[in-house]
């Protein structure tokens, strides 16, 4: 067999010198950023699918950075947001609003919409059973925030398009991925293993942006990583190390501006990140601090629970966070200097909505094979080590419990035969392609995508794909070089894979790795053969791009769009807010000291009402950290909660609620005098049915940072 190396373990080409003269037909090119952060209180965090993780306070803010590209003739756009993954309910409330805007300028074709996977972004924005279950429902205020985010991003970019120029460079990152899932990697053909230099994809993959005099406008790179670099225990939101390595780019290239302002959009955008961690140091025993069992990722005492892979800095996921994001920020950077090769040619965009639970594969001259209704094995209830399931489930089941089985059958009914003979070797735990109610627990149709810009084709993977992706030839081979060379449309393409992409379908193992069933395996929904159908659909949408066909692709059956009152919630209304005897809402409970030194940490703890109450934040904050100016005699703000250095904690007893606001001072704080303020509202009741939401706000005492001497 050939490989389909799932895509870029090429060594990186040479930078290649700007063409020598004036250039032609210069790109126009829109950057732009926009806030996506929901409500951060009570909302189930997304990722870790644990309803007990609920959002209490904001780490990092969320952000949407889109990038347009337009040759006068097409225009193709491209979306990284903070969240964990784009759904098919947000894509289509997205492109509702779009069509609204700008009629059929910006379509589900040409635009793509990803997610950068992290594991502390607010959930509520599915229409299927399973996701709404894990995530206490369809949550308005949520995918509110999302969609407007995303929406107003692509308005900044549309806003701001202009003549430029794009350039690509890759390089290769060690120490920031870490392969969770060895075993079914091994379990790949040894001569495909063999070719590779390593079981995870090192490469960065970046596209540089800048205007007609060079100078630059933003940046878009991929990596494979999970941002998971906050734990399970985190209740904060956060964009993770992705996220921070966006925030220290920005932060560099717009210099005066504060956090998620200034004109330059640095995005780093997830890739074939399936079974890639940021956890390097690997799996241990909490409880012994041993490895793990290598087979099933458990303990001896404790099972699966105890086994908990480590970061570079141990159990400390702020750094733990703060050293992956720097890594893959420094590389990009390193890249972003380097880029030379100039990205040319035509735009293309191709879409295709595929009924994926019954697709037929031709494996070979003489055998095919088909897709499944969806469903989730046994080992998915392990979870992985970055974040274990609570009940005695382990990686690598391949055969069912009767303990667990029974108690499925009795409450959801068993799997048919027919869906367990497609799935084998995966054990059912849900048969979720025959669980209609009250909702579809998973989607049946799926959209395949791809956007070319010049020689570069993205593809728009709608899951988590592994590293390396064995079949009958490569996906670039089938992608490129068979298809799009062939027909003489590209030369040299280059290939990017850009995950959870338009709709979450949980992963998309090798057919080998599928055998193992460890989580990923159990996770690959559509059965063993699920990666052959996305090749094969994805060859055809690069066929249909290389013969300039691709407005006669079949659209596919459309998806569904539920009804608001076809959904369901399961947070309640935030209750009113109460406060302690002879307080007032922003009263500060617990002062600051008088006096700092920089790399120190200023703690203020104030009265707060439930930020719910506070209904859209986003543009907003609720902290601030200002510094005094003596010959203007004017407080200057120089973080808000969407800085690195600050971090809001809601602390929530029962209807009273706290804000705590740290500053981490930073060595390169400025001395002098400072102060920290929060702002929020508070629900109160009017009359015996009425209720009003009111704002408020509470301030630090002036306290003064020093040098350290």
């Amino acid at each position: 067999m050939k490989s389909l190396f799932l895509l870029f373990r090429k060594e990186p080409e040479p930078t290649v010198s700007p063409t020598a003269g004036p250039h032609e037909n210069p790109y126009l090119i829109g950057v732009g950023r926009a806030d996506c952060t929901g409500p951060p209180g009570d909302v189930p965090l997304m990722g870790y699918a644990n309803v007990e993780q609920t959002a209490a306070g904001i780490h990092t803010r969320l952000f949407s950075r889109a990038f347009i590209v337009d040759n006068g003739s097409k225009r193709v756009v491209f979306v990284t947001a903070d969240i964990g993954m784009v759904s098919q309910r947000l894509r289509l409330e997205v492109l509702k609003e779009l069509e609204v805007k700008y009629g059929n300028l910006y379509r589900q074709d040409n635009v793509i919409l990803s997610g950068t996977h992290t594991h502390s972004g607010l959930g509520g924005y599915f229409q299927y059973t399973l996701f709404m279950i894990t995530s206490k429902g369809y949550i308005k205020p949520s995918i509110k925030a999302i969609v407007n985010g995303i929406v107003k991003s692509i308005d900044i970019a549309h806003r701001n398009i202009k003549p430029g120029r794009i350039y690509m460079s890759k390089g290769e990152l060690e120490e920031s991925n870490l392969n969770r899932s060895p075993h079914s990697y091994l379990n790949n053909p040894a001569e495909e293993r063999n070719k590779y230099k390593s079981n995870t994809d090192k490469q960065v993959t970046l596209l540089k942006f800048t205007d007609l005099d060079g100078d630059g406008m933003g940046m878009l790179s991929w990596f494979a990583v999970h941002a998971v670099s906050m734990n399970y225990t985190n209740q904060m939101v956060s964009s993770d190390n992705m996220g921070y390595a966006s925030y220290l780019l920005e932060q560099e290239k717009n210099i005066g501006f504060l956090p998620g302002e200034g004109p330059f959009v640095a995005a780093f955008a997830s890739s074939n990140l399936g079974d890639a961690s940021p956890n390097i140091r690997g799996p241990f025993c909490a409880n012994t601090g041993l490895p793990c069992d290598y087979l099933n990722s458990s303990c001896p005492i404790g099972g699966l629970k105890m086994c908990v892979a480590l970061g570079p800095a141990g159990s400390d996921m702020f750094n733990n966070t703060k050293i992956i994001g720097e890594n893959i920020f420094k590389r990009a950077k390193d890249l972003y200097g380097k880029a030379r090769q100039e990205v040319r040619g035509p735009l293309h965009a191709a879409h295709q909505w595929v009924n994926m639970t019954d697709v037929t594969v031709q494996l070979n001259s003489t055998h095919t094979g088909r897709t499944c209704k969806p469903a989730l094995g046994h080992s998915f209830a392990a979870g992985t080590t970055d974040g274990g399931g609570d009940l005695n489930f382990t990686q690598g089941a391949v055969e069912g419990d009767p303990f667990w089985d029974g108690i499925r059958d009795a409450l959801l009914g068993a799997p048919s035969n027919e869906t367990q003979d497609c799935h084998r070797p995966k054990p059912i735990l849900f048969s979720t392609g025959e669980m209609t109610w009250p909702l579809p627990w998973h989607p049946s149709i799926v959209d395949v995508q791809m956007i070319t810009i010049g020689p570069v084709a993205i593809v728009a993977i709608p899951g988590e794909m592994t590293p390396i992706v064995v079949n009958d030839m490569m996906l670039v081979y089938v992608l490129v070089d068979q298809e799009l060379e062939a027909q003489g449309t590209f030369s040299n393409a280059e290939v990017v894979v850009a995950g959870l992409c338009n709709i979450y379908t949980h992963y998309i193992t090798t057919y080998e790795e599928y055998q193992i069933q460890r989580y990923e395996g159990a996770s690959t929904i559509y059965g063993p053969h699920t990666l052959s159908a996305y090749i094969q659909k994805f060859r055809g949408l690069a066929k249909a791009i290389a013969e300039g066909k691709e407005q006669e692709l079949p659209k596919g059956p459309e998806p569904p769009f539920f009804k608001d009152s076809q959904l369901f919630s399961l947070l309640p209304a935030a209750a009113v807010d109460k406060k302690p005897i002879n307080t007032t809402f922003g009263e500060v409970l617990e002062q600051v000291d008088p006096e700092y030194t920089v790399g120190d940490v200023a703690s203020v703890t104030f009265v707060a009402g439930n930020p719910r109450h506070s209904g859209d934040m986003r543009d907003k904050t609720f902290v601030t950290v200002e510094k005094y100016h003596n010959s203007t005699a004017y407080w200057d703000v120089v973080h808000t909660d969407a800085s690195w250095e600050t971090r809001f904690h809601w602390v929530k007893n029962g209807a009273e609620s706290n804000a705590t606001i740290e500053w981490h001072i930073p060595l390169s704080a400025q001395a002098g005098s400072y102060r920290i303020r929060h702002f929020g509202h508070y629900k109160q009741r009017k009359g015996f049915l009425e209720t009003v939401i009111l704002a408020y706000e509470g301030v630090s005492d002036v306290f003064r940072v020093s040098k350290i001497t």
